[in-house]
């Protein structure tokens, strides 16, 4: 087969159109690790009246005290002006705050100074969020991804898995190039596998190489999705907790030579030196995820109120986090020279390129009602 320009693969965002910005919240107190916290957070906010409020609330230009918002799709939460709210704290959801860090969410429109509505009706248990970083690194999470600055790509663009959020045509252009079935998750998969730093996917016509790839990326997704089987590593090598953390931490370390993780005196071994030096953008994942738990919050915030001491929950999910680590980073890349066989120019040749301009935009989705601002119905 004739050798084809590197430059020549086609580019992420024309294979998956649709992307959104990810949400941002303009404040930091509606999320943290532990649900708990929240609801007092919460209560605490409730509890207070006027100017106490406000401050607490930290307005921005987009949020304050007497901002008008609707609900978030597929939430019931209350719609009157923040100044006079009252009521129990919205039951917490499961997000991505950072790669590979789970935390949990006050799902409120009202303290969400830009929660990207269209992200959240299509998230549901069907849905895959593609997350681009600022090394243009792929992350993939079930959950609402908070992760910034990079853009994300759905996997489906209506709720209950409908609508590939892929170039139309291109899965049957991919099945008849490799002749065999490909699925939208197949398709995914191998952009994890495959995708280089400019953010172009080389494709293949080369049916091994392509199960190869879709392979790697299947494990890939698993991991980082961390649903269903929790992942283990190999008996003799998981990690365990050799001496009692303290009941709050305040500094981790790292022991190469005895492949140990210090948390002040506390020890989890065996932890490999690949989950150690894991990175994404430059940050290392457990040093981020460890910060995010300890840093002190300012006095006199609701961010202030957060757990006394650190709960058994955080120890299960940093040697769950240690585990799927060290198994991403065992993970094999495709051949490092891997060229596109498929090259955008076939794409444009097959009609699959340059996409319909409306793919690139939220589809209609008419399924539900939606509460806008002081209960009025919002027609979408």
């Amino acid at each position: 087969m004739p050798s084809v320009t590197h430059d020549d693969a086609p580019l992420l965002a024309d294979l998956m159109p649709w992307s959104v910005a990810p949400p941002r919240l303009g404040r930091g107190w509606p999320t943290g690790p532990d649900a708990t916290s929240l609801k007092a957070r919460w209560d605490a906010f409730m509890k207070a009246e006027g100017p106490d409020r406000e401050a607490l609330l930290e307005p921005t230009r987009s949020r304050t005290l007497h901002s008008a918002v609707g609900q978030l799709p597929g939430h019931s939460t209350g719609t009157e002006k923040l100044f006079r709210a009252a009521g129990p704290c919205p039951e917490p959801v499961r997000v991505l705050c950072a790669p590979f860090d789970e935390q949990w969410l006050i799902p409120d429109h009202r303290l969400i100074d830009a929660a990207r509505p269209e992200l959240w009706r299509v998230a549901d248990e069907h849905q895959i969020f593609v997350v681009e970083t600022p090394e243009a690194a792929l992350l993939a999470t079930s959950l609402l991804p908070l992760v910034r600055p990079g853009r994300v790509r759905p996997l489906h663009r209506r709720p209950g898995g409908g609508e590939p959020n892929l170039a139309p045509g291109l899965l049957e252009h991919l099945r008849d190039r490799l002749d065999r079935p490909v699925e939208p998750l197949d398709v995914l998969a191998w952009t994890l596998a495959a995708v280089r730093p400019d953010l172009t996917v080389p494709l293949t016509g080369d049916p091994e190489l392509w199960a190869r790839g879709v392979e790697s990326g299947r494990r890939a997704l698993w991991l980082m999705r961390r649903d269903g089987d929790r992942p283990k590593l190999p008996g003799g090598r998981r990690p365990y907790v050799r001496a009692p953390l303290p009941s709050r931490p305040l500094t981790v370390e790292y022991d190469r030579e005895e492949e140990t993780l210090l948390l002040d005196e506390g020890r989890i071994s065996p932890v490999p030196p690949q989950a150690w030096d894991y990175e994404v953008a430059g940050v290392k994942v457990l040093e981020q995820w460890f910060a995010a738990r300890v840093t002190e919050p300012e006095p006199g915030t609701l961010a202030a109120i957060r757990p006394a001491t650190w709960p058994q929950t955080w120890t299960s999910e940093l040697l769950e986090l240690i585990t799927v680590l060290a198994l991403l980073a065992e993970l094999q890349p495709l051949e490092q020279e891997l060229t596109s066989t498929i090259t955008a120019t076939d794409l444009h040749k097959a009609g699959v390129l340059p996409v319909p301009e409306p793919t690139r935009r939220p589809a209609s989705v008419l399924d539900g009602h939606e509460e806008g601002p002081e209960g009025q119905l919002v027609l979408l």
